[in-house]
């Protein structure tokens, strides 16, 4: 199952790396200073369940160096613009909690920190009127989820960045698959792939409008069996997450074997990693049913596998993308 969509429009993924590349080195020709970081964090209770509203303070030495956030309804805060190499002190409070401290931490230019074991003690004898299902947990996530995009632009719906996520029922599964299916940038990316496979009368559609709108219906058609069947119907079927999990700790190399595994390793709805049997059986079918509305000489096994190992690679670029991209990459926490 492709990751966003990814297959349609990896061309103007590239297209959008080069853009946002040319204006980084431009502002580092005219702005020598380093480049800020980005701290991030979930704030959880003793047991497990994420605090909303809690108090963000990023204190440095100097009194005016001073920055604030606020745990949105899922716990989790975001300080963007971090001055790099300066020692801060993170203060995180929530009314009826003990305060959490880390009294030290300093970003490299251009880091993305976060922050981990974030637990209030609670203080105060707090009175809990209604509790929170875990069906209504995994919603707010999937709603949080569907905001996500990567530039601002490429939708990252897939990628998991809370640390303690809550398993998708069927219906959210479903919910999920379809958001992702009719985005509307993945709906212009299939156009303007279209109009690539256009000048290579691929598939043998011909050419004109007709032939356009024919590549565009088949590219769309592809990507809405592929994240409907590995991302909605197999993994409520096996019982398995389809989404991908952020590691955001470690080596880079240990961060990129993780993202590549993506297509063959799945978290299943118990917690235990898995193979992947939903997205490959994704890959498959797409091709398969491919076959049914492809010209004749654009059939066979051949085609099955070819599209199938097309998903499988762009499902691990989509992956890599979402381990080192943050989310909504250039939005400042509430506060900030």
């Amino acid at each position: 199952m492709v990751r966003f969509r990814l297959v349609p429009y990896i061309h103007l993924f590239l297209f959008v790396c080069a853009m946002v590349q040319g204006v980084a080195e431009a502002q580092d020709a005219s702005a020598p200073a380093p480049q800020p970081g980005t701290i991030v964090g979930t704030v959880m209770d003793t047991n497990g369940g994420t605090i909303p509203n809690a108090s963000i303070v990023l204190q440095g030495i100097a009194p005016g160096d001073r920055d604030t956030a606020q745990t949105d309804d899922n716990g989790f805060f975001q300080i963007a613009g971090v001055h790099a190499g300066t020692s801060y002190r993170l203060i995180v409070s929530a009314k009826g909690f003990g305060d959490w401290s880390l009294p030290s931490v300093a970003l490299k230019p251009g880091q993305y920190l976060a922050v981990t074991g974030i637990t209030l003690v609670v203080t105060d004898t707090v009175t809990v009127q209604a509790a929170v299902s875990r069906e209504e947990i995994a919603t707010q996530q999937v709603d949080l989820e569907t905001k996500q995009r990567a530039f601002g632009v490429l939708p990252t719906f897939y990628a998991v960045y809370d640390p303690n996520p809550v398993p998708l029922s069927p219906k959210l599964k479903f919910k999920l698959a379809f958001r992702t299916a009719i985005d509307p940038f993945s709906i212009g990316a299939d156009a303007f792939l279209a109009g690539i496979r256009q000048a290579n009368d691929s598939p043998s559609y011909g050419q004109g409008l007709q032939g356009y709108a024919k590549r565009t219906g088949a590219g769309y058609a592809n990507g809405f069996t592929d994240i409907m069947i590995g991302g909605a119907v197999l993994p409520t079927i096996l019982h398995q997450d389809p989404r991908y999990f952020y590691q955001g700790t470690g080596s880079k190399r240990s961060r990129v074997l993780h993202a590549l595994s993506g297509p063959f390793i799945a978290k299943g709805d118990n917690g235990h990693w898995q193979p992947n049997f939903s997205s490959v059986g994704g890959y498959l079918s797409s091709g398969a049913i491919a076959n049914t509305y492809y010209p004749n000489r654009n059939r066979g096994t051949a085609v099955v596998f070819s599209i199938a190992l097309v998903d499988t690679g762009a499902t691990m670029i989509a992956d890599v993308i979402q381990e080192f991209i943050p989310r909504n990459m250039g939005a400042k926490a509430k506060g900030h």
